[in-house]
């Protein structure tokens, strides 16, 4: 275990170096590690697994066609949720928090002796008083959470970099819960590994979901956007001081150098006033993340969050609250002004005689990572009539001088366990089979 000194605090940290795949694969070998529920954040574990060669079946009753898709075969790797549960004897109860706490009853009796059940969220365990979710004394209780989405989880291995995790053990039945979890951790694609606990797991993600992720973010926007439309300024240009320049240019430099950095670097006017300011935003929202840290903790968010998931009509009122959102000024304003954004151009010459092609021109960032093939910046040259698109001759491939790339979280560069160049290109021609036709 390597320690970092984060923030001037000591930490311990696993490293793919240390706990190698090689050792992963060892540890595991006598395991049939059972991915229970094929969402977002099971299907990208899942994937990851059996393509470092762990043994990994899916139980999965509801997206069975996704899965099929995707290489798992019914009666062989593909199976009913609680039949997958009967034959693993590590189960990752990858389902949604609502879903974890409905189907517990049924899970429960096919968690029998020496078996390992694992989350990448604390939230059933922590809250057991709400979900019921009460795990037998003689089996193991572990947890890796992923900094990230399980779409995260799955295009940063294809990437051939890795994801930041938290691991942590519940309950340590068999003398073997933590190597289990390292290795169960090594083997979905982390690279670095953080311990935590289920408590401070959960507590911190559903903080930050409802804070600066998510739900504090959202609110500031909108309240700086409406100023500004109240004090005469057009949509257009609302949006794009409250939105448009924060995700676009400085966020970006923010991921790789820091706010400090940012702040050194930025008009002196600018400056000056972030400065003058971030101490009294600070200070006027920390009571409001004082409640709500104290909500978490205590359940109440959590209380929320079951009820109204449970209730028949949910989808339906969820339905129109997202709707509300998606049909405010502020985000159809800003569906608009993404649309203009220069990256993508189009040019249209259309003095050109008919029988050339017209070209399409999109210059900038590539919106996904896909290397080895992806450039940093290129140029990329579609004929109308669905022809390949032709590349620049000094357009680089990743692995020819490209820089890393960064993992989700703490700001830590690590290549994780991931595919060898030649079977990412397979990888990424099953999986988006529209984006990446075979050459």
């Amino acid at each position: 275990m390597s320690k970092l000194n984060i923030g001037g605090v000591v930490e311990d940290v696993i490293t793919s170096e240390e706990f190698t795949l090689e050792k992963a694969r060892e540890v595991l070998k006598n395991e049939v590690v059972a991915i229970v529920g094929y969402g977002v954040q099971g299907r990208g574990q899942a994937l990851n697994l059996r393509d470092n060669g762990i043994n990994v079946i899916v139980g999965e009753e509801y997206n069975t066609k996704k899965a099929e898709e995707e290489g798992w075969v019914p009666g062989k790797t593909l199976f009913p949720l609680f039949e997958a549960a009967k034959k693993g004897t590590i189960i990752q109860y990858l389902m949604s928090d609502a879903q974890q706490k409905s189907l517990w009853p049924q899970l429960k009796p096919t968690l029998t002796k020496g078996k390992a059940l694992y989350f990448s969220h604390g939230f059933s365990i922590v809250y057991k008083e709400q979900t019921g979710v009460i795990p037998p004394a003689d089996i193991d209780v572990i947890l890796v959470a992923p900094k990230g989405a399980g779409r995260t989880v799955r295009d940063n291995y294809l990437a051939g970099s890795g994801i930041n995790s938290s691991y942590a053990v519940f309950q340590d039945a068999t003398g073997r819960a933590l190597e289990r979890t390292l290795a169960v951790g090594v083997a979905i694609g982390s690279g670095y590994l953080f311990p935590t606990s289920f408590e401070h797991e959960v507590w911190s993600d559903l903080t930050g979901e409802r804070g600066v992720l998510m739900g504090c973010l959202a609110g500031v926007l909108e309240a700086q956007y409406n100023e500004l439309r109240k004090r005469g300024h057009s949509p257009s240009e609302a949006f794009n001081e409250t939105v448009e320049e924060l995700t676009q240019s400085l966020m970006p430099l923010v991921a790789q150098n820091g706010m400090d950095w940012m702040y050194a670097n930025c008009s002196a006017t600018a400056q000056r006033g972030a400065l003058d300011w971030k101490n009294r935003f600070r200070d006027a929202v920390a009571p409001v993340f004082t409640e709500l840290y104290d909500r978490v903790k205590s359940g109440k968010e959590t209380e929320i969050v079951l009820t109204t998931g449970a209730a028949s009509d949910y989808r339906d009122k969820l339905a129109k609250e997202l709707d509300v959102m998606r049909n405010s000024e502020m985000w159809q304003a800003g569906a608009v002004v993404r649309s203009l954004r220069p990256e993508v151009r189009i040019l249209c010459p259309l003095f050109l005689p008919s029988s050339l092609p017209i070209f399409l021109i999109f210059r900038g960032r590539e919106p996904t990572v896909d290397p080895p093939f992806a450039l940093w910046h290129k140029e990329t040259i579609l004929h109308p009539k669905g022809g390949k698109h032709a590349k620049r001759p000094d357009e680089k491939r990743r692995g020819e001088g490209a820089p890393p790339l960064p993992l989700q979280g703490h700001g830590l560069h690590r290549r994780g366990n991931r595919a060898p160049p030649d079977r990412r290109r397979q990888l990424l021609q099953r999986d988006h089979p529209r984006a990446h036709p075979p050459a």
